[in-house]
């Protein structure tokens, strides 16, 4: 048994053809073929079962391939944190950020991270908490910017900030003018959330209670996994949603005179860095925190949040500024 053996089944086990897994570890077919033989004689296992198309891992096989991919990870973690004692920080990350963040919170702290670690190659994925969780679990991933905590997850979570929410109300009405808002204040009828899937639906129904109100449909049917198409939807139907506070930051002045806060405590949601609970470049880790929180507004950093005054968002830098 030899690591190469190991980084074959892997491949196939995500190309599920033996033709492709090839292709991407640079042998032949016949080769690839004759050496995962091999190890599946040595084992006395049949890893792959060769009659189904596409090809799948038998049970024992599933089995085997995890092991494969916690030992190939070890060993590129070993040589990663050898490079890193002889070089310092360099290399690649590869990093997941949820949709509902990441064009807030990218921008934030970016520019200065590639400027300090100039020898870091950040490969970032724009994806799915589970997307995220599963690439993760596979090493496919090194990290993930995510909402926390997560259920049933035996992986390791780094709390970094909490990120309150807050109503973007496009129209004028007898509660509107009030100071805070409530969540039985919010007209359902009028609401629009992210498609199914999303994390930031699931926790604004969870935290505001909305699951409990019946709610009508719009004439307008319509899916988006993007906030800034929800906001749009919201101006032109004079509409409701309701947005993570680092969203606030990117409004326009006109845009700003929409935000109503929900009266504290506010909810919010975590987030944190989730990583394998294996994952071994604590150096890169604690980098990648420093960075994050150097550019998060204090008030953040902690669960029990104080009370944030309209003004203090509303004055916060915009894309026009």
């Amino acid at each position: 048994m030899n690591l190469q053996q190991l980084e074959y089944i892997v491949a196939v086990d995500e190309c599920r053809q033996f033709v492709m897994a090839a292709e991407k570890c640079y042998v032949t077919q016949a080769t690839l073929s004759m050496m995962i033989k091999k190890l599946e004689e040595e084992l006395h296992t049949v890893i792959f079962d060769r009659s189904q198309q596409p090809i799948v891992p038998t049970p024992a096989g599933e089995k085997i391939i995890a092991q494969a991919r916690l030992i190939l990870s070890h060993v590129n973690k070993l040589k990663a944190l050898v490079e890193e004692e002889k070089n310092g920080l360099q290399g690649e990350c590869k990093l997941g950020i949820i949709p509902t963040l990441a064009p807030y919170l990218l921008p934030l702290f970016l520019h200065d991270f590639l400027k300090t670690y100039p020898h870091i190659k950040l490969r970032i994925s724009e994806l799915t908490t589970e997307e995220m969780i599963e690439r993760i679990r596979k090493h496919q991933l090194d990290a993930g910017l995510m909402a926390t905590p997560i259920e049933g997850n035996q992986l390791k979570e780094i709390p970094l900030f909490y990120e309150q929410f807050v109503v973007y109300q496009v129209k004028a009405d007898r509660k509107y003018h009030k100071k805070y808002v409530l969540a039985s204040d919010i007209d359902v009828n009028r609401l629009w959330l992210l498609e199914e899937g999303h994390c930031l639906r699931t926790q604004i129904i969870n935290l505001c209670e909305l699951k409990h109100k019946t709610r009508e449909l719009h004439a307008l049917d319509f899916e988006t996994g993007s906030l800034e198409m929800l906001k749009k939807i919201v101006e032109s139907t004079e509409g409701i949603t309701i947005l993570p506070e680092l969203a606030v930051r990117y409004l326009s002045p006109h845009q700003k005179k929409w935000i109503r806060f929900f009266k504290p405590p506010a909810p919010v949601r975590e987030i944190s860095l989730v990583v394998h609970p294996h994952f071994a470049r604590i150096n890169m880790l604690n980098a990648l925190k420093k960075s994050i929180l150097s550019h998060i507004p204090e008030h953040m950093k902690s669960r029990k949040q104080k009370e944030i005054i309209p003004t203090t968002l509303s004055t916060a830098p915009s894309i026009e500024d």
